[in-house]
């Protein structure tokens, strides 16, 4: 029981360091031109969407992982 828990937690926190370091290396030097003065703008809202995907994505692979758990843990 204890052991199924404890790879859950460390999957959560795994997903989040890969996620973030996902976020400064890919993310960071992104940018975008051929919009003036709005480029700044336009290169943040793109982050934004991409960033909130990658959060999205990261909640339904713990979820998954967590409804795995308490279903084997229930099962016994």
């Amino acid at each position: 029981m204890k052991s199924e828990l404890f790879g859950f937690l460390f999957a959560m926190w795994c997903l989040i360091i890969i996620g973030g370091g996902i976020i400064v290396t890919l993310l960071g030097p992104i940018s975008v031109s051929g919009f003036g003065e709005f480029d700044w703008f336009v290169s943040s809202m793109i982050q934004a969407v991409i960033a909130l995907v990658l959060v999205v994505i990261w909640i339904l692979i713990l979820s998954k992982i967590k409804n795995w758990v308490f279903k084997k843990e229930i099962k016994l």
